[in-house]
């Protein structure tokens, strides 16, 4: 039963992004995936219901990383009213709101279910930018240590706008040999050891 109500849900999403003006999503994410992220963050609004739409996505890329689910929703080969059904019989068990099963149910009719982690991180994206967070970056050859880690949230708040915190995330890549890259709203730095290595000989060729 409540699989079939889920089913009877449908298109609400859709059609609200057609019959009425969108709601600015506080950012712009480019891509398809970025579209449907901005939809979704419109319907969401216009129902006041950001919040419980961006705890939805938890669970619906909770999802697409089950094995049993994934296998099927993201197999080209699976007819989509087979795809779209599974992917309501999951979600009718957390039950979830119209407005994230008729993404889900869009996303399947325009065969789109395999982008749905990129909507999901557009979302997300969109939604830190709603909260006054500034999502930034940091990849390092080694894991920070505690000292060097606070003395990069403080040079980081110099980024920051009144209003604005950050929302950093740290990652090591080895392959970076030493220094920083740093990626924070739409500023790119990269002070990796790599970088200046090959910049170093591609001036040595050119000479």
């Amino acid at each position: 039963m409540a699989a079939l109500m889920l089913g009877q849900q449908v298109r609400q999403f859709s059609t609200s992004v057609v019959r009425q003006k969108l709601v600015k999503a506080p950012i712009q994410v480019y891509g398809v995936a970025g579209r449907y992220a901005t939809a979704l963050f419109s319907a969401a609004s216009k129902q006041k219901k950001l919040d419980q739409v961006e705890q939805e996505m938890g669970k619906v890329s909770a999802l697409i990383k089950d094995p049993n689910i994934s296998s099927i929703v993201m197999n080209p080969h699976v007819k989509r009213s087979i795809k779209q059904k599974t992917f309501h019989d999951g979600l009718a068990k957390d039950k979830v709101s119209a407005i994230t099963v008729n993404l889900i149910t869009v996303l399947s009719d325009n065969g789109r279910l395999p982008i749905t982690g990129e909507v999901i991180v557009a979302f997300r994206k969109m939604m830190s930018a709603h909260r006054g967070e500034v999502i930034c970056s940091v990849t390092t050859a080694q894991p920070l240590d505690v000292p060097n880690l606070a003395d990069l949230k403080v040079a980081l708040k110099g980024f920051l706008q009144k209003g604005e915190t950050i929302k950093l995330e740290t990652k090591s890549d080895p392959a970076i040999l030493g220094g920083m890259i740093v990626s924070i709203g739409d500023k790119y730095v990269d002070m990796s050891t790599k970088t200046k290595i090959q910049k170093l000989t591609k001036l040595i060729k050119e000479t």
